[in-house]
């Protein structure tokens, strides 16, 4: 139930154009300051996660692993990505209260 809030969440940023996916573009989303919440799918690489992270330390940007997998986040957003950047610090907290009952939910 609780994935699949986040999940709806998720498709919600994506409908209204504040959903950024992939490594280069979610990279370029944290330089340019634009990035609120860098989410990271559960299958990607430590190497990809790694070095998105070391970029969000420097600017100063939260990361949160989500309980979806990259073909889970494919069959709400149409594109197979690892690493998504939320721009909207609105919809960045609604996905953060989404993945916290996908958490109480998941004990």
């Amino acid at each position: 139930m609780g994935n699949h809030r986040f999940l709806s969440t998720m498709g919600l940023c994506k409908k209204a154009g504040k959903l950024i996916m992939g490594f280069d573009m979610a990279a370029q989303s944290i330089k340019d300051n634009n990035a609120k919440l860098i989410l990271l799918a559960a299958d990607l690489s430590p190497k990809s996660a790694k070095e998105i992270i070391r970029l969000t330390d420097r600017h100063e940007i939260d990361v949160i692993n989500i309980p979806a997998a990259m073909d889970e986040v494919m069959g709400v957003t149409g594109k197979r990505a690892g690493i998504l950047a939320i721009t909207d610090k609105g919809l960045s907290e609604s996905l953060r209260k989404s993945l916290d009952v996908c958490h109480i939910e998941g004990r």
